[in-house]
């Protein structure tokens, strides 16, 4: 992967302390952990270099814990879960830096695989503190980051240890970062963006940011509805950012000066109530009732949709076209997801989707596993979508 270091340079690891930073904040009840898709993705780094003589070091957070450390927040039944993914045993150290930490890493042999307690249970983690940041690479030789989802952050697991100890991309990285640099940094063209979501005001600097480097966006969810206002279209009573009409309309004329299509809402479905399996109907945009609320776009812009996916070679996705959380207004998300899946499956496109809503529809609509990149990482996905650079991956380059 061409400007950042990864496994492939690291060299020999056999009897090497490896400090693997990864994502292992997943949903737990009841003391176990209820999706085990994150520590799935990380598998491979650890195997990797368990497999060749490393003695691997796990860091991670889990929550937002406030006080110090508590059983709530604690990392130890992760340890399990990971123990169960991997297929071998994960020892585990009820603190991540200090006496408790440095007696189990001194207690590994080669091949070993250690998590350490949550990290965020030291307030100096966060605040990307010198001295912790010391105490954390006491226990390893080796840095390597393989947890993207956190790389938005500059703190001392995630940024600060890169700059005390040699340091590279994971393999989940490593994906990550390859998946993106096809997404947005060094795309086929044409590239199409899909943005949804409820409103305008949480994604402007996405906005602002996209149309300066994609063909095409497609605008759906509540925020089009803002965007429709914005051109004196009567919306009803959707959710409508009305304050944001003159950002909507700056974003337009970018978008115009840059030479990017903005694709609006033709159609909606509408409703005068939100909640499953309330009467709707379809109608122009141009025909909406005063007392109505569209919840998803119509078959028409569905098909506007498509057809812009079947032009681009290259698309980002970032947010459901209605609220697909209810039927019946999922259906367009779920059209043109699947209609995106069949063009990636055909090699005919390169999709990259990423946001929590995104990963859901996605999953909804049953082709998550269909698109060329899915990322779970939230607000690091979010970030690099508007062109910030990511301190953890800032620290990897070459």
């Amino acid at each position: 992967m061409a400007g950042f270091k990864t496994l492939d340079d690291i060299g020999a690891v056999g009897g090497k302390r490896v400090l693997v930073r990864v994502d292992l904040n997943v949903p737990v009840a009841d003391g176990r952990v209820t999706d085990a898709t994150r520590i799935e993705r990380i598998a491979p780094t650890i195997s990797e270099l368990s497999g060749k003589g490393a003695r691997v070091i796990l860091l991670a957070h889990f929550g937002r814990p406030k006080d110090g450390p508590s059983a709530e927040f604690s990392l130890e039944p992760i340890a399990r879960a990971t123990a169960e993914v991997l297929g071998r045993p994960v020892g585990f150290a009820s603190d991540c830096i200090g006496d408790k930490a440095a007696d189990a890493v001194a207690a590994m042999k080669d091949g070993d695989v250690l998590l350490l307690e949550n990290t965020r249970f030291h307030k100096a983690e966060e605040k990307n503190d010198q001295a912790f940041t010391e105490k954390l690479a006491a226990n390893g030789d080796i840095y390597v980051n393989d947890a993207f989802s956190a790389a938005h952050r500059a703190h001392a697991s995630t940024e600060g240890l890169a700059h005390r100890l040699p340091a590279y991309a994971g393999r989940t990285m490593q994906a990550e970062l390859d998946a993106l640099e096809k997404g947005l940094g060094n795309p086929a063209r044409p590239v199409v963006a899909i943005v949804g979501g409820a409103k305008v005001s949480t994604k402007i600097d996405l906005l602002m940011n996209l149309v300066k480097k994609v063909d095409a966006l497609v605008i759906g969810g509540g925020m089009a509805n803002t965007f429709l206002a914005a051109r004196g279209t009567d919306v009803g009573k959707s959710l409508c950012e009305h304050d944001l009409a003159s950002t909507s309309k700056q974003i337009m004329i970018e978008a115009a000066e840059a030479g990017c299509a903005i694709i609006l809402p033709t159609d909606g479905v509408v409703a005068k109530e939100f909640k499953a399996g309330a009467a709707s109907q379809t109608v122009a945009i141009s025909d909406m009732p005063a007392d109505g609320m569209i919840l998803d776009v119509g078959e028409k812009t569905v098909k506007s949709v498509t057809d812009w996916i079947d032009r681009a070679a290259t698309l980002v996705w970032n947010g459901p076209l209605g609220a697909f959380e209810i039927e019946p207004f999922d259906r367009a998300t779920v059209a043109a997801a699947k209609h995106a899946a069949a063009r990636t499956k055909e090699g005919k496109l390169v999709s990259v989707a990423g946001g929590g809503d995104t990963v859901a529809a996605l999953n909804h609509a049953g082709v998550a596993d269909d698109f060329t990149y899915v990322s779970t990482a939230g607000g690091a996905f979010l970030e690099w979508m508007e062109g910030k650079p990511l301190p953890g991956v800032e620290v990897l380059k070459r």
